[in-house]
This record gives structure tokens, C-alpha cells and sequence, in this order.
């Protein structure tokens, strides 16, 4: 019998090929909206967890202030206490925890090199920087110990950069002005990918003296082993109990970042996704409305059944059969293009967009449910026709 409904419902469909397709459209843009949103959003939370892995392992971040990955993290910037001293302590009191430490200063500065110039975010660090970032790289070296201690006017330049002022030149000892200041080149970094390739990085006691920095943007540093990072995040906010309030930092481990970020991102795609859904909404009233039209074309054909034996409940499952036959079709459709342009988006854009498999399963559960939804006031009308007043009809 489901058999027959089928072939009935797909027959009475592609005997009105335009109308049908102006029906679906409404659930056709529904479904892809809502899949192609989805797929975006999951691309941004995929970016964002390759950055944050490219950064590095165990890591350990002390932000000043008591941080609210939600609200406005400049504001604590505004009152940072971090300094000199609190390495110290750090270094000092959580040894058996730490394996690399580097304070850390962000600004951004314009670089110059002849003609050309690029903009870009001058990050300084201490001579372990490079292990604590896992900044791997081509060519030259890190900066030293004895470039922190003395101050030297250094920098080891990011991928992009490289290219930028030295695409047809080996960059190593040559001079790059930041700002104005003269600094040599002496590494450049292994390519990682997004803004981490268009930084530099330079001495942070450099820094404090030319660009009159008094105070760390973070302290950074890396976990023994990612057994330790519980312990070490632990050691870490005692150490640095023994000079400043709870209330003036933050200690956070690289996942619990990532997990707030992943958690925004994740409600923001819900959120859009959800807003697109309306669309659906609309289709499922178009569809309604042709379905009651419908219903009024073939007043005769529902008389005829009935006066052959068909039941109520078969007259109401066949039209509830073609209703959802109509959104679910159109939902492939949606959900096929929506795949399509995913996979446009990741292939020639290298955006890594991805269509999750709950996002396919909500599409067909939304085209169902619409179809049913949608479907049941004009195939209810349909079985309570008199087949007697049917037949009569013109």
C-alpha cells in the first residue's frame, strides 16, 4: 500500500513539474541555508582548533585581570600588574611543573624593508619563546639568551613576511625598520598558517626599552606533560598569590580556551542556523497552500475513490503522503546544494568548511517534519469530502 501512496504521490508531482518546484523552493532555500550555515560555522570552529593546535602543546597562558573569555578582555589591560617580578616567582616557585616560560608583549607596529612596507603584530618574547610556540624554523635561528640579556635589536620574521620583502633574496642580515627602529633578520619561521605567519618577533627587553612597554601582555609557558597541566595551572595562581589578589589575573590552560571559543562559536552556528530554519517555516505554508488547492482540483478523483472503496484514512494518507513527498524532496535538494557549495568552499578557497552528519540528520528531520506538519490540515480536509457531493462537483 506505502508503495502505491508513492507512486501516486511522485506521479501527481511530475504531472505538475513547475508548480511542484515552486512549491519546494521554499524548502529548497530553507534546507541549504540552514545546511551551508552550519557548515561555515563548523569551518571557523575547525580553524580555529588548527590554530590553536599549531601554537602549540600543555600550554599555559597568565592574562591579567580576572578574564571573562565573554565579555571584553581589553578592559583588564587597563589595570595589568604583570611584570618583571611575577616571572620571577613563576620561575622560581613552579620549576618542577614549567618546562618553557616566556613573558609576552603584542603591539602592533609598521615594518619596512626599502619601498615596501606591511603591517604587522610585533610579538615579544624571551629566548624560549620559539619552544613554548613551537615556532619552528627555514632558515637562521631564534634569538639567545645573551640577545635578551643585552637587548640586541633582532627579529625573526613570519612566512608571509619573508615573502613580502624578500621574495627574490635571501632575508637572513638584512634590515628591517619597525617603525623606525633598524632591526636584523636572523630567522625566518616555518609557514603554520592564518596570522601566525604575518608576525614577528623581537626580545621582549628589546621592546620594554624602544617601545617604552612596561607591563607583559600574558606570561606564557608550556607544561612538562599534559598530565602536569592541572597541577602546573595550580602552582601557577600560588606563585603569583604571594604578590597580587586573585582578582588581578587569570590562569588558563590552552583547552579551556579553546573550549570557551568552540562553546561561543558552536551557540553563534545554532543561533544563525536557526534564524535560516524560518525559512522552512515558509515553505511549509506554501506548501499547505497548494496542498489545499490541490484538494479542490481533485474533488471528483477523492469522490471516485471513495465510491470504490476508498477509506477516510486512505484519502488522508495519500494527500499526507504527497505533502511530504514534496518537502522531503525539496530538502535533498537543499541539502544536496548546501554539500555542493561546502565543498566549493573548501576546495578552492581553502576555507575548511565541513557539513556535519547531525546537520544532514536535522535537514531530513526538518523536510519530514514540515511535510507532516504542513500536510495534515489539507489531507484531513480531504477525507471529510462526501462522496456523493464530490462526485457532483465541477
Amino acid at each position: 500500500m506505502i508503495k502505491e501512496l508513492l507512486k501516486t504521490a511522485l506521479s501527481s508531482l511530475f504531472s505538475n513539474k513547475t508548480r511542484s518546484f515552486l512549491t519546494m523552493l521554499g524548502i529548497i532555500i530553507g534546507v541549504f541555508a540552514v545546511v551551508t550555515l552550519i557548515s561555515i560555522g563548523q569551518g571557523i570552529q575547525n580553524f580555529v582548533t588548527s590554530r590553536f593546535s599549531n601554537l602549540g602543546s600543555n600550554l599555559i597562558f597568565v592574562a591579567p585581570g580576572k578574564l571573562d573569555l565573554r565579555g571584553d578582555p581589553g578592559a583588564n589591560y587597563l589595570t595589568n600588574k604583570l611584570d618583571e617580578k611575577h616571572f620571577k616567582l613563576i620561575e622560581t616557585y613552579s620549576s618542577d611543573y614549567i618546562k618553557y616560560l616566556t613573558p609576552m608583549m603584542e603591539i602592533g607596529k609598521n615594518l619596512s624593508f626599502k619601498n615596501k612596507t606591511y603591517y604587522s603584530v610585533v610579538q615579544a618574547t624571551n629566548e624560549e619563546g620559539n619552544l613554548a610556540y613551537n615556532i619552528e624554523l627555514v632558515s637562521g635561528k631564534y634569538f639567545e639568551k645573551s640577545d635578551v640579556t643585552t637587548r640586541n635589536k633582532v627579529v625573526v620574521i613570519g612566512s608571509e613576511i619573508a615573502k613580502e620583502f624578500f621574495s627574490n633574496q635571501e632575508a637572513l642580515g638584512n634590515n628591517i625598520k619597525i617603525d623606525d627602529k633598524v632591526f636584523t633578520v636572523i630567522g625566518v619561521a616555518k609557514e603554520k598558517g592564518g596570522q601566525l605567519d604575518s608576525r614577528v618577533y623581537i626580545p621582549y627587553t628589546t621592546a620594554k626599552r624602544l617601545f617604552n612597554i612596561e607591563r607583559f601582555s600574558a606570561l606564557v609557558m608550556q607544561a612538562k606533560s599534559p598530565d602536569l597541566v592541572d597541577s602546573g595551572i595550580k602552582s601557577v595562581e600560588n606563585a603569583l598569590l604571594r604578590d597580587l589578589d586573585d582578582t588581578d589575573f587569570t590562569v588558563l590552560s590552552q583547552k579551556e580556551i579553546l573550549d570557551s571559543f568552540t562553546s561561543i562559536l558552536a551557540n553563534i552556528t545554532i543561533g544563525i542556523g536557526a534564524i535560516a530554519a524560518i525559512s522552512l517555516l515558509v515553505g511549509g505554508i506554501g506548501i499547505m497552500n497548494i496542498m489545499l488547492v490541490t484538494v479542490t482540483e481533485r474533488t471528483r478523483e477523492i469522490g471516485l475513490r471513495k465510491a470504490v472503496g476508498a477509506t477516510p484514512n486512505n484519502i488522508a494518507l495519500q494527500f499526507m503522503v504527497e505533502a511530504t513527498s514534496l518537502s522531503v524532496l525539496g530538502g535533498v535538494i537543499g541539502l544536496t546544494l548546501g554539500i555542493l557549495v561546502a565543498f566549493i568552499i573548501k576546495t578552492y578557497f581553502g576555507f575548511e568548511a565541513e557539513v556535519p552528519l547531525w546537520s544532514v540528520i536535522l535537514a531530513f528531520s526538518f523536510s519530514f517534519g514540515v511535510g507532516v506538519i504542513f500536510g495534515t490540515y489539507p489531507a484531513i480536509k480531504a477525507s471529510q469530502k462526501d462522496p456523493i457531493e464530490a462526485l457532483r462537483y465541477e
